[in-house]
């Protein structure tokens, strides 16, 4: 198949596995990705198959795919804050930081924000009040609407004085 029908293809497949990972078809959401992955590999491709693991409580196989997305596209930003998370939710607080870090320097992100309030909710959860503050004050930067961060905001306010 030419390369541009191939991408297609590819992108077209990963399209219907998101649809039905939104309706909740788990398995068929993997199934497509996988099948997008086997046409064109991406690191799309990969995160979101991860992202689908992890709803399936396969915490580490979302990472191992969260890792083959960062080798095919290391200036993605998604793959390296949902290790974090996943980090997160296996206790791994200190591994989990380094990776939201990566997460915050990457070049491309669609959802630029969420590093910065999973590091907030980690020197929240350290009770480091003003370093949490600092992430919640950089993601109500970068998207002014979050309503999460506006709440964390105020309960460390009241907490600080």
């Amino acid at each position: 198949m030419e390369s541009n029908l191939v991408k297609k293809k590819a992108l077209f497949l990963w399209s219907e596995g998101q649809k039905h990972h939104q309706s909740g078809d788990l398995p068929r959401a993997i199934d497509l990705y996988t099948q997008s992955i086997a046409i064109y590999p991406t690191a799309e491709s990969y995160t979101y198959r991860g992202w689908a693991y992890s709803f399936q409580g396969r915490i580490e196989d979302a990472i191992q795919e969260c890792k083959k997305a960062i080798a095919i596209d290391p200036s993605l930003g998604n793959p390296y804050n949902d290790i974090g998370t996943y980090l997160i939710t296996l206790g791994r607080i200190d591994e989990a930081e380094e990776w939201l870090q990566k997460a915050k320097a990457a070049v491309r992100y669609d959802l630029r924000h969420f590093p910065y309030i999973n590091l907030g909710r980690i020197y929240l959860a350290r009770g480091l009040m003003v370093q949490a503050a600092k992430e919640f004050r950089e993601a109500l930067q970068i998207f002014p609407e979050e309503p999460h961060c506006q709440a964390a905001l105020e309960y460390i306010e009241k907490i600080l004085h």
